[in-house]
């Protein structure tokens, strides 16, 4: 029989660690941010970031990825730790400190089912609703850390399907940005940094003439990665 843990800071006051996750996902026309209404009180009801305490089991990051998982079925996916939220009264239901997690994911590889199942949607995040507590903080911070990231990694490339058009890739880093860019120097800017690879199939979903698939060639990244690149667009 294992030996009981004492609990040394019993005279402590206890404070509740959860984790909110900031789920992107894109469909080739935005970038949008996976909610779902709150099923617990305060604020039943309401529109949600979706996350969970923290299990004393598990970590904080362990706790991110089973809520994910939970959601949507995926495992393995992008996620990066955002920041922790700790204001004495952001959470009305008691002392709790949340650490944000956003997740890039690609959209066509969720479980459908399991996210209807758990009531999440998609919500564009021109359109978004009001959410609870600091979560709309925490979208706008995620956002912010998103557009700085984009500029020296291709972490686009993690809300794209494994095939895409260059069309595809500029609208998608428009989004990220929200400015447009010009067709032929943002095709020039991508080609020359050489991390594509063009593939003998084209996308005629647009037009009969179609435009080319390209795949992420991630061999050729790190090699530009160890050498020192600039992704700025």
């Amino acid at each position: 029989m294992s030996a009981q843990k004492v609990d040394y800071y019993a005279s402590e006051s206890k404070i509740y660690i959860a984790t909110d996750c900031i789920i992107f996902g894109f469909d080739n026309e935005s970038i949008k941010l996976l909610v779902f209404k709150r099923r617990v009180a305060p604020f039943e009801g309401e529109w949600s970031l979706i996350g969970s305490f923290v299990k004393n089991d598990e970590s904080v990051n362990n706790a991110a990825k089973r809520v994910l998982r939970e959601i949507t079925g995926l495992e393995n996916v992008f996620m990066k730790q955002l920041k922790v939220y700790g204001e004495v009264d952001r959470d009305p239901g008691s002392r709790c400190i949340t650490v944000g997690q956003y997740a890039l994911i690609r959209i066509e590889d969720q479980d459908k089912a399991l996210v209807e199942k758990h009531g999440a949607v998609w919500h564009d995040l021109h359109e978004l609703p009001d959410l609870v507590l600091d979560h709309n903080t925490m979208v706008k911070d995620a956002l912010t850390q998103l557009r700085l990231r984009a500029s020296y990694q291709p972490i686009g490339f993690e809300l794209l399907p494994e095939k895409f058009t260059i069309p595809s890739l500029q609208k998608l880093y428009e989004e990220i940005y929200q400015i447009e860019f010009d067709a032929r120097n943002f095709r020039k800017k991508i080609i020359a940094l050489d991390v594509l690879t063009k593939l003998d199939e084209k996308d005629k979903s647009s037009s009969k003439k179609g435009a080319f698939l390209y795949k992420f060639n991630p061999t050729k990244y790190n090699k530009l990665l160890e050498a020192g690149i600039n992704f700025k667009l």
